[in-house]
């Protein structure tokens, strides 16, 4: 499997970057992982944003889901989906329409915001829209999706990939508090993704992030063979956040950049 880094960045966006978005790709079937702010324009870097098979956001925070938004408008009004010949484009009986995989009550938070300016199916009506939970396991092409609910500010689910053609394993941690249930869930991952938020743990309230210490506590724990850290600002010194890491993990860290690659 390969993994591309499309966009690391938390809430907000790191200068000319975008948030949270990675591209799978395994034996010609392609599956992106969140499509938060600024993501749309960065996968079509890197593939045609018509032969991605399946979207699956890992929570409803609008980092992590909002340019499923500008995707739906491509799916829908862009030449080549048209009925039509347009330009150079033929006209077609079959439009593209990914799979699009969101936790409980992703319907009825896409029909919320879209709604705010816009005809509010417009996501259901671009992608094929379904509702997963916690004990669901996707196959998509050679790809297996499993998760896992991890603990945050909103329902939250980590999400672990494999491949039936036997390539290695990565875990997407999504957003999260310190859990045992991540570090479980985790156990014996090649590829690790884990966010490091904070330069420094909550102070006050409930907690949602990890720092990047946590983050390589987190992996230790697993037992994961690489870590990578993401959801992470380029406000942050890279590489003190790569030798805080490093330091719980007793290993290697990389800081996720985009348009960085990863072979499991």
């Amino acid at each position: 499997m390969r993994l591309t880094v499309l966009g690391k960045s938390p809430s907000w966006q790191d200068a000319g970057g975008a948030c949270s978005g990675y591209l799978l790709e395994e034996d010609g079937t392609a599956v992106l992982l969140d499509c938060g702010n600024g993501v749309f324009g960065k996968l079509r870097v890197h593939i045609d944003y018509v032969d991605v098979n399946a979207v699956v956001i890992s929570h409803l925070h609008a980092d992590h889901f909002l340019d499923l938004v500008p995707y739906s408008y491509a799916l829908t009004y862009a030449p080549r989906q048209q009925p039509v010949p347009v330009d150079r484009w033929p006209g077609t009986d079959s439009p593209a329409r990914p799979e699009l995989h969101g936790p409980p009550g992703a319907r009825e938070t896409f029909r919320k915001v879209v709604g705010c300016w816009g005809n509010n199916d417009l996501i259901e009506n671009a992608f094929e829209l379904t509702e997963y939970d916690a004990t669901s396991e996707l196959s998509i092409g050679p790809v297996r999706i499993t998760f896992q609910p991890v603990p945050h500010f909103t329902e939250t689910f980590a999400m672990r990939i494999s491949s039936e053609n036997g390539s290695g394993e990565i875990v997407y941690g999504a957003d999260s508090r310190p859990t045992g249930a991540l570090t479980r869930f985790a156990t014996g991952a090649d590829l690790l993704l884990i966010e490091a938020t904070l330069p420094r743990p909550e102070r006050t309230g409930e907690r949602g992030h990890l720092t990047p210490a946590e983050a390589g506590e987190h992996a230790r724990a697993a037992g994961a063979r690489r870590l990578l850290l993401v959801h992470i600002s380029d406000e942050l010194d890279a590489d003190w956040a790569r030798a805080e890491a490093e330091e719980a993990f007793g290993g290697p860290v990389e800081v996720a950049i985009e348009g960085a690659t990863f072979e499991v």
